[in-house]
């Protein structure tokens, strides 16, 4: 049997976040073991923590949705963070070192748990078939589009800037379109509902997971490549905070802060279940 946590990740209310499973100890769970326990869980995804293989690192976590392995991915990471910490995990210095699979990841613990947004795979421009594929699978028209660019950080995200958060709000997605798309899209909340709110933007991810089309509730692999490309170029200032899950029933809430060359990534993270797994 092994510790097992069911972590509630960005949001400090219960139920409004991202829930993500993790399994503590599991340096002998075979891949099959892990593939088939997340695609059990049903969740976006799964985390297996294990002993590090890097000497730099305090410990390694293996990502899993319901259809296969991540390089990397945000509440994962954060709500990894949180269940290590938990469990009794004692970091070598003040910042945690997460090894994964696209490398060495930074999580600072203060004032909240934060990620530092890894390296961007690809980014620039998306082709123009590619463009007008986005453009059918959210079916809005080209002239709603402010800016449209690669952000895949190891999940496979376009990012799409709409300007409005209201027409974030407003998308109803061509369900069909998204066989093999990942889009994630945001929007500017005016100041008066941006205070109400305590969220600068709206933010919205879709794609298809391997069971069906779905849209994420609350997403730190996209928040974090829209930061890096918006504040990048410029569009956005250098510290915000992101609310997502909204139209799906969720208040997650995601800040991001630019600090030199880093794009921090942040939110709440409260464990909900507690117990243990026999894989």
């Amino acid at each position: 049997m092994l510790s097992f946590r069911q972590v509630d990740v960005f949001s400090a209310e219960p139920w409004l976040g991202n829930p993500l499973a993790v399994v503590h100890d599991a340096d002998g769970v075979s891949d099959d073991q892990m593939a088939d326990f997340a695609r059990w869980t049903n969740l976006s995804e799964t985390t297996f923590l294990c002993a590090p293989t890097d000497p730099g690192a305090d410990y390694r976590v293996r990502i899993w949705t319901p259809a296969g392995e991540l390089p990397f991915a945000g509440h994962p990471t954060i709500g990894s963070a949180h269940a290590w910490l938990e469990a009794g995990g004692v970091p070598r210095e003040d910042v945690l070192v997460q090894e994964c699979g696209a490398g060495l990841v930074d999580v600072r613990r203060s004032p909240r748990l934060g990620f530092t947004a890894p390296p961007l795979r690809r980014s620039g421009p998306v082709d123009d078939d590619l463009r007008a594929r986005v453009l059918a699978g959210l079916d809005v028209d080209a002239s709603q589009v402010q800016d449209m660019a690669w952000i895949d950080n190891g999940p496979g995200w376009v990012g799409v800037d709409l300007g409005s958060a209201d027409v974030v709000v407003g998308l109803v997605p061509d369900i069909a379109a998204f066989t093999d798309l990942k889009v994630t899209v945001l929007g500017r909340w005016g100041d008066a509902r941006a205070s109400e709110l305590g969220a600068d933007v709206e933010v919205r991810a879709f794609f298809a997971d391997g069971r069906d089309f779905t849209e994420d509730p609350v997403t730190g692999s996209a928040n974090a490549g829209l930061a890096q490309w918006l504040i990048g170029v410029g569009a956005l200032p250098p510290s915000y905070t992101a609310r997502q899950g909204s139209v799906i029933g969720r208040e997650g809430r995601v800040r991001l802060e630019a600090v030199g060359e880093r794009v921090w990534v942040s939110g709440d993270a409260v464990t909900r279940v507690v117990g243990e797994v026999d894989l």
